[in-house]
């Protein structure tokens, strides 16, 4: 078993090693080209204060760069018996460089290098997550725009209430996407501030040059305050999971819509045949598996805030090996909603409408509404057209023709698809993202 970077002559028992080390291994696999990244702003930053040689600077961003390379292709290993990925970073470069590869932790710790990573890999993440949810929501719009005219029943308590259209259905998501954004952006711009420089919790004596490493990898600003750095471990991840949630929640909702309305006894929707599955035993079987796994998928994404407040809430400040555990709930969650997104991409831009679902008379009643508002509008009193009309209904003499005339903004006949649109790309527009692609290109153009 190698010696870890903070054993001296004592080796820690196999059993508690395995214990403590847990999923680490496999969870820094994650980690590993945005340690790489830390390390080269850092040791730039070092270079600057005195801390190494700029030619010791050159050879180690060389090697860095190599390293980073083979993270990026998915070719970086942690070996057995190292403990993590700063482990094996720092091994690999002492491996090639000697000596010269042990001064990379200069003026840091484990606890501000983790820190970091994960600040580096989430913002990634959330970008990611952020043009998966604009393709989306692009997706919504043009589906609303497309069937705007088609007219479906609306529901209250599953019972028919009132006339509603597929181009409400559609854009009733897509403007939930933009709230969800909204509660993204905010994580993002929480993330985005550089824990570098905390180390374990109570800066250094070395002359750090905090602004610098900020700069350098393209954060808004720093965590100023050492202490509160460390205190952000778990609660970054807690944030950002409250927004993966928020997306989660209307994927959720939008799956069980159409599981719902896909089935015989609604028959508004049809999913593609390519993203149904049949059964062993009937065989006109074509079952909604997709979104039923998105919509379950979905379900365990919005727990996920309240997995990390368990781990986390009863811990006062500093630095504490309970947050170790966020990593395997939250390292994972994000290709898991990335999967759902694209899943609901697909199938929202392929779904067919009904296009004549008010042909049939069972949902005549959704227009008494339209009928008491008709009334009043010709001056008869609310409550008397409403009467009148409940009356009608009781005696099976109610009719009408089918159509609405609404005006007003947000209704069906003025769905204000513009105005959603430039809601979104306002919040798209402030997640600035270009700036940091710029620093960190930068940084690896060294």
């Amino acid at each position: 078993m190698a010696q870890k970077l903070w054993e001296k002559s004592v080796q820690v028992n196999e059993n508690i090693d395995r214990f403590t080390v847990g999923h680490d291994r496999e969870l820094d696999l994650y980690l590993s080209k945005h340690d790489v990244l830390g390390s080269m702003a850092h040791i730039t930053m070092l270079e600057s204060i005195g801390l190494l040689e700029a030619g010791e600077l050159k050879v180690l961003l060389a090697e860095l760069k190599n390293i980073y390379k083979r993270a990026e292709n998915g070719d970086f290993v942690i070996e057995d018996g190292i403990e993590d990925v700063h482990s094996q970073v720092e091994l690999m470069l002492t491996r090639k460089l000697g000596d010269v590869g042990k001064k990379i932790h200069s003026g840091r710790s484990r606890n501000d290098q983790v820190l970091l990573d994960l600040k580096l890999f989430t913002r990634e993440q959330i970008k990611d997550i952020a043009k998966d949810v604009e393709h989306l929501f692009n997706v919504l719009i043009s589906q609303s725009n497309k069937y705007k005219d088609v007219l479906m029943p609306g529901y209250t308590h599953l019972q028919i209430a009132m006339p509603s259209s597929f181009g409400l259905w559609f854009g009733a998501y897509a403007e939930s996407l933009v709230d969800d954004m909204l509660f993204l952006h905010a994580a993002y711009k929480m993330c985005n501030k550089n824990p570098l420089g905390s180390a374990a919790g109570y800066g250094s004596s070395f002359p750090l040059n905090r602004t610098m490493t900020t700069e350098l990898l393209g954060f808004d600003s720093l965590n100023y305050n050492v202490v509160y750095a460390q205190m952000g471990r778990g609660k970054m991840e807690r944030n950002v999971a409250f927004a993966l949630a928020s997306i989660a929640g209307t994927i959720s909702k939008l799956a069980f819509d159409a599981c719902m309305f896909s089935s015989q006894n609604f028959g508004f929707v049809k999913l593609p045949d390519e993203c149904t599955t049949g059964s062993s035993i009937m065989p006109h079987k074509k079952n909604p598996d997709v979104f039923e796994l998105t919509r379950a998928k979905c379900n365990k994404i919005q727990s996920l805030p309240q997995q990390i407040m368990m781990i986390m809430n009863n811990l006062p400040s500093g630095y504490f090996r309970d947050l170790q555990i966020i990593k395997e709930v939250f390292l994972p969650a994000f290709k898991e909603i990335k999967d759902c997104i694209e899943m609901t991409t697909y199938i929202i831009d392929k779904i067919k409408v009904n296009e004549h679902i008010l042909d049939d008379d069972r949902y005549l009643y959704i227009f008494s509404v339209e009928e008491v508002n008709r009334l009043a509008s010709e001056g008869m009193p609310f409550r008397d057209a409403y009467k009148k009309v409940g009356l009608d209904i009781e005696a099976g003499k109610f009719t009408h023709n089918k159509e609405v005339h609404h005006t007003h903004e947000g209704s069906v006949g003025n769905l204000c698809n513009d105005k959603i649109q430039e809601m979104m790309g306002d919040v798209v527009k402030n997640f600035e993202f270009d700036k940091v692609e710029r620093a960190e290109k930068e940084l690896l153009n060294r």
